[in-house]
């Protein structure tokens, strides 16, 4: 039997302040809450720090012809505690603006880091990145490209981009993410998703339009 398990809503806690001590390019909020417990009594009021930033959409590119998939690799200032380097290798990523929706962020993404052109899109994943310490919400696909001619270095100059485009074979991708040379959450459930369900693919597309 499966166990029960509680379902709160939003009426189950109280945002009693909220004050914003830094606003950037992301803003920290500090929050003092209240919420009903397991044993449904409420808790006393306590406070935590959240970072805020808008929701983002992520997307694997991958050729279903030449069994190719493409990464990126760029510099990461918060894997600078890498022992390696933080030269991180990731898939294609960026933050929804206004009222986007996150597959048109994905296409729009893909053409500025990666130099692809998404053709159809299946989704995969949406998920909370770090719910301890940050409201950042994250939608991750697989699209569909010709993965033929793309390659080199890409990115907005304006916005420091310096992205490095890794056209790989998917068993390539693979060993690598086997060996531990890729470490970011996004890469990792996409490629892993795509080692078991890349056959099901032609089924799954929905066509750009």
């Amino acid at each position: 039997m499966a166990p029960k398990i509680p379902r709160f809503t939003h009426e189950d806690y109280e945002i009693v302040d909220r004050q914003v001590p830094y606003e950037g390019i992301f803003r920290l909020a500090k929050y003092s809450i209240q919420h009903r417990l397991f044993d449904d009594s409420w808790s006393g009021t306590f406070s935590r720090e959240v970072l805020e930033r808008p929701s983002a959409a992520a997307v694997l590119p991958y050729d279903p012809d030449l069994d190719r998939v493409i990464l990126i690799q760029q510099f990461r200032a918060g894997a600078i505690a890498d022992p390696q380097s933080p030269w991180l290798i990731e898939i294609v990523a960026g933050c929804l603006s206004g009222n986007e929706k996150p597959e048109e962020v994905a296409v729009r993404e893909a053409e500025e880091e990666a130099g692809c052109v998404i053709q159809a899109l299946h989704p995969l994943y949406q998920y909370f990145v770090s719910p301890g310490g940050s409201n950042e919400y994250l939608h991750i696909y697989v699209g569909k490209i010709d993965a033929a001619n793309v390659g080199g270095v890409h990115g907005l100059a304006e916005e420091n981009e310096n992205i490095n485009v890794l056209n790989l074979t998917t068993e390539e991708a693979l060993n690598m993410l086997a060996q531990g040379e890729i470490k970011t959450a996004p890469a990792i459930f996409s490629l892993q998703w795509l080692a078991y369900n890349r056959q099901r693919l032609p089924e799954l597309w929905q066509e750009i339009t």
